[in-house]
C-alpha cells in the first residue's frame, strides 16, 4: 500500500471516528459513572431533584449575530439551552418546536438560548434561524468549547442536538440528548417553571 493510500485510508477512518463520537444523534448515555444523582424518564429526559443539581458553567461569548451574551445574566428566569448545528438533521426537525414554544413562553419567566456548534461560519447558522423563525439568541461555539465546560458526570450536553433546562438559580434541572417534539419540550420546561 502506498504512503498516499495509507494517508487517505487513515483520514477516512479518522473522519468516521469523529462522526461517531460527535454524532448528530437521537439519544445517548450519561457521562461520568458512579452516583450521578439524576433519573432518566421513559421519554429519555434526565432530571435532577432541586437538591442534587449542578450549576451550569460559564456560558458566555459572541452570538451568531456578533453580539455578546452571558447566560448568567438570565438568573431568576428558567433558561432553555438548545445545542444545535445548521448541518444537523434532527436539529432541523426540532427547530420549529423551539421557535413555537419560545414565543408561547415569552414574558413568562423563561429565556431560550441556542448554542450553535460545529458550523464553520455564522452564515449558515443565521440562515437556519431566519428560515425557522427562531428569534432568541444563539451563542456561536464552532469548536464545542462551551459544551466542554460542563463537568463530567453531570447533566451535560453530549450530543447534537442536546437540550438543557436551567432552573432560576442557574442549575441544570433537566437534559435531553435527542431531538425533541413540542410535547417533550414542554414536559421538560413546565416542572422547572412551576418550582418556587
Amino acid at each position: 500500500m502506498s504512503t498516499r493510500s495509507r494517508a487517505a485510508l487513515f483520514s477516512a477512518m479518522a473522519a468516521v471516528v469523529a462522526l461517531a463520537v460527535s454524532a448528530c444523534g437521537s439519544g445517548g448515555t450519561s457521562g461520568g459513572g458512579g452516583n450521578t444523582n439524576f433519573v432518566t424518564g421513559k421519554n429519555g429526559i434526565d432530571t435532577a431533584s432541586q437538591g442534587e443539581r449542578a450549576a451550569a458553567p460559564d456560558l458566555s461569548g459572541k452570538t451568531i449575530d456578533g453580539k455578546t451574551l452571558d447566560v448568567a445574566a438570565y438568573k431568576g428566569k428558567v433558561v432553555v439551552l438548545n445545542v444545535w448545528g445548521s448541518w444537523c438533521g434532527p436539529c432541523r426537525a426540532e427547530a420549529q418546536y423551539f421557535a413555537k414554544v419560545s414565543k408561547e413562553y415569552q414574558g413568562k419567566g423563561v429565556q431560550f438560548v441556542g448554542i450553535n456548534t460545529r458550523d464553520t461560519s455564522t452564515t449558515p447558522a443565521v440562515a437556519f434561524e431566519k428560515q425557522r423563525g427562531i428569534t432568541y439568541p444563539s451563542l456561536y461555539d464552532p469548536t464545542g468549547r462551551l459544551m466542554l465546560r460542563f463537568k463530567k458526570g453531570t447533566l451535560n450536553p453530549q450530543l447534537i442536538p442536546s437540550t438543557l433546562v436551567l432552573d432560576r438559580h442557574g442549575r441544570v434541572a433537566a437534559r435531553a440528548l435527542q431531538a425533541l417534539s413540542e410535547e417533550d419540550l414542554v414536559k421538560m420546561l413546565k416542572p422547572v417553571l412551576a418550582e418556587k
